[in-house]
């Protein structure tokens, strides 16, 4: 039956009863928490642009208000003027030059939008490593899994042989205690793949967001793809691509827009104003006994300018400030750049260690495959010893838990080696 966990509407969405590498790295992109937190942060930085391209425009101010004279004004003995004055104010501010501040704050923006994007494909590449990671452990437990069965079966059989042979007298109960203790032995090494196997389906379902225990089967096997690329390819693909370069680059943007920023106060700044005023003497606003026509309603319209020319140091040292820490982000930047070298150099490297120890690895187990028959068959003619046997059975369950783990080690050096690229590659292909 296949899972059928609840999504955030409370409906129930069916799941497919098996996975394939591409299909689980897809599903995991699609509902992991972490996939949802990065496209929120991404998503308020573009309201941050928004808000940021806003405040070039007019910003509009509405005001209403009462005031009350302790006494109404006479002149000659005739009262001119009201004792309570409503009054109604509509104002548009326009800034006109703000010392590149404005501007500024929206070109910060709008990099912090584009890092935002950045770091939402280094999310996606941290969860596609962790998925391919751990489908990568998931297949080798599979196999080391079916290694353990056919030992424990061919441990099995041994004993049976030695049995037969000691109930005959042909052969001594040691022969017979040592088959108990390695079939023994081979029961415990079984049971321990097993857990290795439930372990690391319970962590891909977690990164898949799963319920741990969703019966979902994960398919596929572990192969040898050759990679042909050569150091300076992945090299060049990894400045281009990695995220975790270009947030530097938006990192030193940004931190040059706030030196900016900081220095808009050497500047002047310009903005005009329109005003409209209505006054009355009741809340209405609409007439009054006192005020004429031209008292009563007007507007006016006015430029300003204002300069603070000194602060003791205050806007020279913030600039200096920030100056130094566009400083810090370019050192941070290179820093990265050597970093992103470094990784691909050394996955590079396990990818080509790991594709020998293949080669070596199945010879091993040809080898020790063929040693086994011979020991089994020199030991049934009785011209061979059980710890023959004993020994070879030991030297196939190493050499195949030698061969899953380079298979292993290769497609998980793969997987590193792509993502240290920068590069989204879910079903793990050669390109």
């Amino acid at each position: 039956m296949a899972a059928q966990p609840a999504t955030a509407q409370g409906t129930i969405q069916a799941l497919p009863n098996t996975f394939g590498l591409k299909q689980a790295v897809e599903h995991g992109l699609a509902n992991n928490p972490t996939m949802v937190s990065a496209r929120a942060q991404l998503l308020g930085s573009e309201y941050d642009v928004n808000s940021a391209m806003a405040d070039f425009l007019p910003k509009a101010t509405a005001s209403y208000g009462v005031l009350n004279y302790d006494q109404q004004q006479k002149s000659g003995g005739v009262t001119t003027s009201d004792q309570t004055v409503w009054s109604a104010q509509l104002n548009l501010h326009q800034p006109v030059f703000t010392g590149f501040q404005l501007l500024s704050t929206f070109q910060k923006a709008k990099l912090a939008k584009e890092q935002n994007e950045a770091k939402l494909t280094q999310t996606e590449l941290a969860l596609i490593s962790a998925i391919q990671t751990n489908y990568l452990s998931h297949l080798k437990a599979k196999m080391d899994v079916k290694s353990a069965q056919d030992s424990v079966e061919r441990l099995k059989s041994q004993l049976k042989v030695t049995q037969a042979f000691y109930d005959v007298g042909l052969k001594p109960k040691l022969d017979v205690l040592q088959a108990e203790v390695d079939e023994a032995n081979a029961e415990q090494d079984l049971l321990k793949a097993k857990n290795s196997l439930d372990t690391t389906r319970a962590k891909l379902n977690s990164l898949l967001n799963l319920p741990l225990e969703a019966p979902v089967e994960y398919v596929g096997e572990l192969s040898y793809m050759p990679f042909s690329m050569g150091l300076n390819d992945c090299l060049n693909r990894a400045y281009k691509a990695r995220p975790d370069i270009l947030i530097g680059v938006k990192s030193v943007g940004i931190a040059e827009k706030d030196q900016t920023i900081a220095g808009s106060s050497f500047y002047p700044q310009v903005s005009a104003d329109y005003n409209y005023y209505k006054k009355g003497d009741s809340p209405s606003v609409n007439e009054s006994k006192y005020l004429s026509n031209s008292a009563r309603e007007y507007w006016t319209v006015g430029a300003n300018a204002s300069w603070t020319f000194f602060q003791w140091g205050s806007t020279y040292n913030k600039y200096k400030s920030g100056g130094e820490n566009v400083n810090k982000m370019r050192a941070d930047l290179e820093n990265t750049k050597l970093g992103a070298g470094f990784e691909v150099k050394q996955y590079l490297l396990n990818q080509r260690e790991a594709a020998d120890r293949i080669g070596v690895a199945r010879k091993s187990v040809e080898a020790s495959r063929e040693s086994y028959r011979m020991a089994l068959a020199r030991y049934q003619a009785q011209v061979g010893t059980n710890t023959d046997v004993l020994d070879a059975q030991s030297k196939v369950s190493t050499s195949e838990a030698s061969l899953s783990q380079a298979l292993s080690d290769y497609q998980t050096a793969l997987s590193n080696l792509y993502v240290a690229m920068g590069e989204k590659n879910p079903p793990l292909e050669i390109r």
